[in-house]
């Protein structure tokens, strides 16, 4: 009889977590802990030369958050996890694993404003230069191609334009080039997109979004595929070549299929030190454990707006993958056939104006940015969230002028609905 590999919502529930050993608890204690008692002399010295695994200091490891890490590689499919204090921070230690001065690496145009902007400018400062690209013409991404590329990253649907990227094409040019393609799959959760599935070598999460899911606690997580081999050509010597702090040892030969985590761990993590709190770890794997029922209601709420929305006068135009028509549909029919995630934009005919004044007349809608909540958001991203764009960049992003995006929560939909009819009305 073959064994029998465990659903979605079983691996949300069960990954990772057994009841306490001490106490007989059910659900992961928080481990509220600065660092860890050592066995003897010889023990501390296996952990702190990486010839055994075990906690050492919450900056490196933590067992409420190692719960985490196991159940979010678990959902995504990869072989390893390390969770950080946010999403910024994840994109941070997933780069520092990979890149030198100098290095470059080609991220799609349509991004969070955030990524755009950490990009652009706070990356400058470890001589790590971005070449754009264009996921609406996944082509463009070959054409940027040099020696110098290091990686390649993309949204697998993005913020705030709703973009859903073709990953096994972006995948076989990554591939083709060398390089490992890096997926933000923040705004589709593994519930709707698993990256891996399709190419992709390293996922990354904002946790503070749909997988924390109530709005309540940061972080960020990197995942290893597992898929790409760190020791050819010499391209990536954090991986490759010996580590003199570690006593010469090689990620790749010592550690194989996880050794990028572990890098991002020892060599990141440990020295740069966004480490998530274990009370943010345990908040965020009580959010996970609802994944797949807030995601589906999400998805099915998003899809009643977008389509009323789109029958408004005062609407120019609604860009939701889920809807019949909209350019993105087929790929979130092969990407996300469970529904095409909970954040969208659309635009209004008055412009950057109208855009500004919707946001301040709605009520059951909370203006604020952040996505994935329980609760229905709102946000005019051209005057927020992007503002530090040029206007040509705004665009770019799908950030214009009249742009108004929306996360749409749990609330039931006539409600949400109601609300954006006499916002729009006034």
């Amino acid at each position: 009889m073959t064994e029998r590999s465990p659903g979605f919502s079983t691996l949300a529930i069960h990954a990772g977590a057994q009841p306490d050993s001490t106490t007989g608890a059910r659900i992961t204690p928080i481990y509220q802990t600065a660092s860890y008692i050592f066995n003897d002399a010889e023990y501390a010295a296996s952990l702190f030369g990486l010839q055994s695994f075990g906690n050492i200091y919450t900056r490196l490891t933590n067992p409420t958050t190692a719960v985490l890490e196991e159940r979010v590689a678990a959902l995504e499919g990869g072989t390893a996890a390390v969770a950080t204090a946010s999403g910024h921070a994840a994109q941070l230690l997933a780069f520092h694993a990979l890149l030198q001065p100098g290095d470059e690496f080609i991220a799609a145009r349509q991004l969070y404003g955030g990524s755009i902007n950490q990009f652009n400018h706070a990356f400058k400062n470890f001589g790590w230069n971005v070449i754009w690209a264009d996921a609406d013409n996944t082509s463009s991404f070959q054409s940027v191609v040099t020696p110098k590329t290091k990686a390649i990253f993309v949204e697998s649907i993005a913020n705030p334009g709703g973009t859903i990227t073709d990953i096994e094409h972006v995948a076989s040019i990554a591939r083709q080039a060398g390089v490992p393609l890096i997926v933000d799959n923040t705004l589709a959760s593994p519930y709707l997109v698993k990256p891996i599935d399709h190419g992709a070598d390293i996922v990354i999460h904002s946790m503070t979004k749909f997988l924390g899911g109530h709005g309540n606690s940061l972080g960020g997580i990197v995942v290893d595929a597992g898929t790409f081999d760190w020791s050819r050509d010499g391209r990536y010597p954090m991986l490759s070549e010996p580590r003199a702090e570690y006593h010469g040892i090689k990620f790749q030969e010592t550690f194989g299929n996880f050794a990028f985590a572990v890098a991002v761990r020892v060599l990141s993590l440990c020295d740069l030190g966004p480490v998530i709190s274990p009370f943010n770890s345990f908040q965020i794997l009580t959010g996970i454990e609802t994944l797949a029922l807030r995601m589906q209601r999400h998805c099915d709420n998003a899809k009643a707006v977008a389509e009323w929305l789109s029958q408004q006068p005062a609407v120019s135009w609604v860009s939701y993958a889920g809807l019949h028509g909209d350019r993105y549909n087929n790929l979130a029919r092969k990407y996300a056939p469970k529904g095409a995630g909970a954040v969208f934009t659309f635009g209004l005919k008055g412009g950057y104006d109208a855009g500004r004044n919707l946001v301040s007349k709605v009520s059951l809608f909370s203006h604020l940015a952040n996505v994935g909540d329980t609760r229905s958001l709102i946000i005019h991203p051209a005057s927020t969230t992007h503002s530090q764009l040029t206007d040509t960049q705004k665009v770019q992003a799908g950030a214009g002028p009249e742009v108004v995006r929306l996360s749409i929560g749990l609330e039931d939909k006539e409600d949400l609905i109601a609300d954006l009819e006499q916002a729009l009305a006034e």
